[in-house]
């Protein structure tokens, strides 16, 4: 990994404060940020604060250092400018696909979507497109995998348990369809933009 760069650094320290002022300080309003798919409960502005709340410490860790350790590349392949819309519009894909879900049937509009995992799988599906054979590892996985593996395992790991818990079989409390929503615009995005190399 490379220095840390602009948009990623001020992505980290935006998350961060808006975690600690809405999970520890002011608490009882984070609720108000969240978004509801439901329409009693639905506000226009949760299409931009959900990407920005978390839902625990482990949630917010998860993400921050996804997007510290990958995002700088990916960052200066784009440009700061193109990556701050990648990462939004990644965000704002994750959200569309879940709500898809929710208005046909498969899911419930009563669960709160929160979080910037949609975003953040964007960028990782970037990275596996622009460095495909890149190693990286995992801490529970001390062995190094190319970029494009892991980003295939992720998906498939993501489908099954999305599919999984529509039939019911398994609920792991995650909205395992907005990290595809994020990895399906990632894609199609850096595809626009032609800055797929997944295959070489």
């Amino acid at each position: 990994m490379g220095r840390l760069t602009d948009v990623v650094k001020h992505l980290i320290i935006i998350n961060v404060i808006v975690f600690v002022l809405f999970h520890f300080i002011m608490g009882q309003y984070r609720g108000y940020l969240y978004l509801h798919p439901n329409e009693v409960n639905f506000q226009p502005y949760q299409i931009v604060s959900h990407m920005f709340m978390h839902g625990s410490v482990q949630h917010i860790l998860f993400n921050m250092f996804s997007l510290f350790f990958l995002g700088p590349m990916v960052e200066q392949a784009l440009g700061a400018k193109k990556f701050f819309t990648f990462y939004m519009i990644c965000g704002f894909g994750a959200l569309a696909l879940h709500l898809a879900l929710v208005y046909f049937g498969f899911l419930s509009p009563r669960t709160a979507l929160v979080g910037a995992s949609g975003a953040v799988v964007g960028v990782f599906i970037a990275f596996g497109l622009l460095f495909p054979n890149m190693k990286l590892m995992l801490i529970f996985l001390p062995v190094p995998v190319k970029a494009k593996y892991m980003v295939l395992a992720f998906i498939a790991f993501d489908l099954f348990s999305g599919i999984g818990g529509i039939t019911g079989v398994m609920d792991t409390g995650i909205a395992h369809f907005a990290h595809l929503g994020g990895a399906i615009t990632g894609f199609i995005l850096m595809a626009m933009w032609k800055k797929v190399s997944f295959l070489r």
